[in-house]
This record gives structure tokens, C-alpha cells and sequence, in this order.
């Protein structure tokens, strides 16, 4: 009975990560049709103000003492990284690829190990090692773009990867002694009051096709983080973490069907080793050689 609900718990938590990259995906739209005629400044901002609104009743319902935190710095620290890293990926998403933007989205991961490791003195093995410069070898083909070897495009994409590895590193620190609710509020708070400050040169009146997309924008956003996080809940991470590159899949699939775009040879073998690196470093890879050597 207990590994029958096992087996029921992970199918469910495959389900909620599949509706959370497909989400995202879409969400992907949003930022691209909202930057035919949005500056980043504002897409970055809606998704950060959309995102606080959606979490007040929460706030209203814990009551005010839920946000108390002697941890106000280190929210402060994820806030920012993550708040360049949201800048860059947005405007890679405006003018790259689709599936090559959600590439350098996800390939995040591969960079936590040495990040945690510089910051955290967290253990890390040589293939972890191995798996991060592997991994990097992957970013590096998809950033070779279509009008030569390197642009600095892709290298805002590149560096928004080592921000989010960053934020992600600092989040993990957080967990110890803060809610994942509370993380995620000071998150969308401080990154309301930081992003608002170009508005004040950016902001004009927006017509409703803009603000359908801003607004869509940041609830996918949102939507998909409940799914993710409830993913996560359901199944350990080593298990089911790959399923988050379907959002690449589905973002291929929408660049094709709507910009006719269609990934080069490289973008695909750069794909292959990203997730091949993220299989060596992920920890039900770690755990299946332990049992191996045993």
C-alpha cells in the first residue's frame, strides 16, 4: 500500500511539474509578444508587482507576524540576483529563440554545486565538478547564435544563469529557519520596490493587449511556482527535477508554431549535454553509484 501510494505520489508530482513547465512556457509567450512594444523595465516590473498582489490574501490570512524574519539581509541578497537574473532572462526570452532562452532558464542548475560550494562550503565531488564543466561546454553551444560565435545576448543569458544559481544557492540557505510562503513574499516585495524605480522614467499609459500580456505574464509566473512547489512536495527533487525541461520542449514547440523558429544543430546538441550534465550531478544519480559501489 505504501509504495502503491508512493508510485500515485510521484505520477501526481510528474503531472504538477509537466503543467508547471507548460505554464511557463506560455508565460514565455506573454514576455515575447508584450516586447514588441514593452521595455524590459516594465515586463520585469508587472511580474514582480502581479506576483505580490496574488500573495497579500495569503498574508491577510497568516496575519502580519508571518513576515517577521531576523534574516531581512539575506532576503535582500536573493532579491537582488534574483531580480538581475529575472532582467536578463526576460530580455533573452525578448530577443532570442524561445527554446534557446528557456535553455539558458534551466540551465541554472548546473552551476548550484561550485556556487554552494564558494559560498556555502558545501561538499563537492568530481562529478559534480565535471558534470558544471560539461554543462557549461552545453550553454555555450546553444549561446552560439545565428549571426556568429558568441553575442552579448547570450552572454546576458549566460550570466542570468550564474545570478539564478546564486538566488537558488541563497533560497537553500533560507529554508533552514524561513517558510518557502515567506521567501517568496519578501521576494516579489523587494523585487516590487527595486523594479519600480525605473518606472518612474519608464512608465506611460498601456494599452489592454500590453496589459493582458504583462498581467498574464506574471500569473503563469506565479501559477506555475504553486505547481512546481507542490511537485516538489509529492517527490523528491532527484526524481523528477528533468521533468522541468519539458518547458523547453513546449517553448520549441510554440517558437515553431508561432515565429516559425526552429533550433539549430548546435542549440540541440547543446540541449543534449546540458541535460545529460544535470543527470550527473542530480541526486537520485548520486544515490544510484552509492548503491552501485555498496
Amino acid at each position: 500500500m505504501n509504495s502503491l501510494q508512493t508510485n500515485r505520489n510521484l505520477l501526481l508530482a510528474i503531472g504538477c511539474l509537466t503543467t508547471s513547465a507548460l505554464l511557463f512556457s506560455i508565460m514565455g509567450i506573454c514576455i515575447r509578444y508584450a516586447s514588441h512594444t514593452v521595455d524590459n523595465y516594465t515586463i520585469v516590473f508587472f511580474r514582480n508587482v502581479v506576483g505580490l498582489i496574488l500573495f497579500l490574501p495569503f498574508i491577510f490570512k497568516q496575519g502580519i507576524g508571518f513576515v517577521k524574519t531576523e534574516k531581512l539581509w539575506m532576503h535582500t541578497w536573493r532579491s537582488i540576483v534574483g531580480l538581475a537574473a529575472m532582467y536578463g532572462f526576460f530580455y533573452a526570452i525578448a530577443h532570442l529563440k524561445l527554446s534557446n532562452a528557456m535553455v539558458f532558464t534551466y540551465s541554472s542548475p548546473i552551476f548550484i554545486p561550485v556556487i554552494a560550494w564558494l559560498f556555502l562550503k558545501e561538499k563537492i565531488t568530481i562529478a559534480m565538478l565535471c558534470a558544471a564543466v560539461l554543462g557549461f561546454i552545453g550553454v555555450f553551444c546553444v549561446a552560439k547564435p545565428d549571426q556568429g560565435l558568441l553575442n552579448w545576448i547570450s552572454v546576458i543569458g549566460i550570466a542570468s544563469s550564474l545570478l539564478a544559481s546564486m538566488a537558488f544557492v541563497t533560497v537553500r540557505a533560507l529554508t533552514q529557519t524561513e517558510p518557502p510562503e515567506r521567501i517568496v513574499f519578501y521576494f516579489c516585495l523587494i523585487g516590487s520596490a527595486l523594479s519600480v524605480i525605473p518606472m518612474f522614467w519608464m512608465w506611460r499609459t498601456y494599452h489592454v493587449k500590453e496589459l493582458l500580456f504583462l498581467i498574464g505574464a506574471g500569473i503563469l509566473a506565479n501559477v506555475s511556482q504553486i505547481f512546481m512547489s507542490h511537485a516538489y512536495r509529492l517527490a523528491p527533487a532527484g526524481q523528477i527535477a528533468p521533468v522541468n525541461y519539458m518547458a523547453i520542449i513546449f517553448a520549441g514547440v510554440w517558437g515553431f508554431l508561432l515565429w516559425d523558429e526552429v533550433p539549430d544543430l548546435y542549440s540541440v546538441i547543446g540541449f543534449c549535454i546540458i541535460l545529460l550534465a544535470i543527470l550527473l550531478c542530480s541526486p537520485l544519480t548520486q544515490r544510484q553509484k552509492k548503491m552501485i559501489q555498496r
